[in-house]
């Protein structure tokens, strides 16, 4: 499963109710938390002290936002910087500086590309900013002039991220992440160790590890024969800022999920465009975003990154822009399930296991599920 939490929904600047653009994505293995013989979970929730999530973008006051939240510093495994924007990045040298106080001292990688460490590198210089811990700096231009787009995490044994990037179209470069997570799990069919004359033992723990083992009566017994191997699959596509969602056509093939801006609605941006044909912001309308995901039958969309001039409430009669306008212009050609994401609103996306949940009539629909606000357990 994974976990999103919106800290930042707004374009360019903050407002009094949407932060500048960060995206916190919790990676939450429901089986490490401890099993039994069966390999079934004591409870439902992820040690709290290993519970690994991602940030893409850290725009100014990100740090501040993830105060609402339950999220700790030390526990963030990975940054991905979708460009050079400031209300994507400027955020990231204080957040570090804060880490760095907090007393972290894990290495933290960083996916950008090389104009973010040369930014960083001006911090270190100028301001003192001391980093205690190593920082893993990954540069989108050599992996991608590497021809390898991708970059793995291994959590644990059974626990991987794999991130791939994805060049998009936007007055400076920008970029997506494909983030696949996978967990695999061995399940002991106690049952049949039982049926077949096989106490509880060590043996148990060895079978459920892959490792064939001799009972005290001399019985070879094959793990194989005992254990049914399972992976979880799950997948979400974060873009940057982009004009072209098609550049993303081969990263959201059997994805779970995509999250992509929706700066305004198609008849602002044609005005926009119109009123000066030698500028052009390069951002895409809620429009074109859902052509593109109903052209690719996308189940799920969450769209972000939204004006300043589009109020926070929802009433189409209102001559005040607001979301409905984002909102209708979207469903005007998309008829899959759409989020319009706000300031610490959180969704949990659960991926197919093995291939099972793919066969007739994919559950994709109720895969993702908004799951309420990380503030709600402030009040």
């Amino acid at each position: 499963m994974l976990k999103l939490t919106f800290l930042g929904t707004s374009a360019g600047v903050p407002t009094k109710q949407r932060n500048v653009t960060a995206l916190a994505i919790e990676c939450l293995n429901p089986h490490a938390s401890g099993s039994s013989p069966g390999n079934q979970p004591h409870n439902s929730s992820q040690n709290k002290k290993s519970r690994p999530w991602l940030l893409v973008d850290c725009g100014e006051g990100t740090q501040q936002q993830l105060l609402h939240t339950k999220l700790s510093l030390r526990q963030l495994t990975a940054i991905c910087i979708t460009h050079v924007h400031g209300d994507h990045c400027y955020g990231l040298p204080g957040l570090l500086a804060s880490a760095a106080m907090s007393g972290r001292r894990e290495p933290l990688t960083l996916i950008a590309l090389k104009a973010i460490s040369a930014l960083l590198d001006a911090f270190i210089l100028h301001t003192e900013l001391y980093l205690p811990f190593t920082l893993n700096f990954v540069s989108i231009e050599d992996l991608l002039s590497q021809g390898d787009n991708k970059v793995k995490i291994d959590l644990d044994n059974q626990h991987q991220l794999m991130i791939e990037v994805y060049p998009l179209s936007h007055r400076v470069p920008s970029h997506g992440f494909g983030i696949t997570q996978t967990i695999s799990r061995r399940t002991l069919n106690t049952d049949k160790l039982t049926a077949n004359g096989i106490p509880a033992s060590a043996l148990w723990g060895k079978l459920q590890q892959g490792e064939n083992v001799i009972t005290d009566d001399g019985q070879h017994l094959q793990s194989a024969d005992y254990v049914n191997n399972k992976t979880q699959r799950t997948k979400v596509v974060i873009a940057g800022d982009n004009d072209t969602p098609e550049c993303l056509s081969t990263a959201v093939i059997d994805a779970d999920l995509l999250v992509h801006e929706a700066t305004y609605t198609h008849e602002v941006m044609m005005a926009i465009q119109a009123r000066n044909p030698d500028f052009d912001p390069m951002h895409s309308s809620a429009h074109i975003v859902g052509t593109f995901a109903q052209k690719m039958n996308l189940k799920n969309i969450i769209l972000t990154h939204f004006s300043a001039r589009y109020q926070g409430f929802d009433n189409p009669d209102s001559e005040t822009p607001n979301m409905a306008y984002i909102r209708l212009d979207a469903q005007s050609v998309y008829q899959g399930n759409l989020w319009l994401a706000e300031d610490f609103a959180q969704y949990t996306v659960n991926g197919a296991t093995d291939l099972a949940d793919d066969q007739e009539g994919s559950q994709k629909e109720s895969r993702v599920q908004y799951v309420g606000s990380a503030r709600d357990h402030e009040k």
